[in-house]
């Protein structure tokens, strides 16, 4: 019983230290620690939807560790939390440009990871419309073209989520996309509820716009 005691001791020590290496995006004390406890990085991503230290890093815009860590073990960038949510999806809400276009970067497929409701970060930032999301969204486009045909569990592109949420600016940057690519017949294609991006446009009044 005092063995286990301790040894749960150790883990929660070890635990405790590595929250701290990355609160300080300190890659070096990340090593170290794995150098003591090389089961480290694993034994935090044992739960089926873990908050693996990616996940704690890129929510706190530690791009740094965050890296390392995505390095040391690529899988974990595609892993969700119990919240429904990946690292990259983590950053978004967070604001953590720096950190989001770090993980484009070493994998612009991570563009593509569903999260929650099958959302990808394509269709998180069509949906947003702040200056950062804007770039980001021509960034992502850019790095994963197919991407673009990504649907949640709505059956919705991004298009469809632009012109939901009356994000014009977000439209007009998917509809170049589109015109440049040859791929505007994805205009047509309809949601679960069979509406196009038209038909919800003229159901928004906004059809002069789009």
């Amino acid at each position: 019983m005092t063995r286990g005691l301790l040894e749960k001791e150790e883990k929660e020590a070890g635990e405790s230290q590595l929250h701290q290496a990355i609160a300080n995006d300190d890659v070096d004390e990340l090593h170290h620690l794995i150098v003591e406890e090389r089961e480290l990085l694993d034994r935090m991503s044992k739960d089926p939807f873990p908050n693996t230290p990616l996940h704690l890093a890129a929510a706190a815009g530690k791009t740094q560790v965050a890296m390392e860590v995505a390095t040391l073990r690529p899988e974990f960038a595609r892993k969700l939390n119990p919240e429904g949510y990946s690292p990259m999806h983590l950053a978004l809400q967070h604001e953590q440009y720096q950190t989001v276009r770090a993980l484009m970067d070493f994998d612009p497929g991570l563009i593509q990871v569903c999260g929650r409701g099958r959302i990808t970060p394509l269709h998180y930032v069509a949906e947003k419309v702040g200056d950062e999301e804007l770039e980001l969204l021509a960034e992502f486009l850019c790095a994963c073209k197919s991407s673009i045909e990504d649907l949640t569990s709505r059956r919705e592109t991004a298009v469809h989520i632009a012109v939901k949420n009356r994000n014009l600016k977000a439209f007009k940057v998917l509809f170049g996309w589109l015109k440049r690519v040859y791929l505007t017949e994805i205009l047509d294609w309809k949601d679960q509820d069979g509406n196009t991006v038209m038909h919800i446009a003229v159901s928004g009044e906004l059809q002069k716009e789009v």
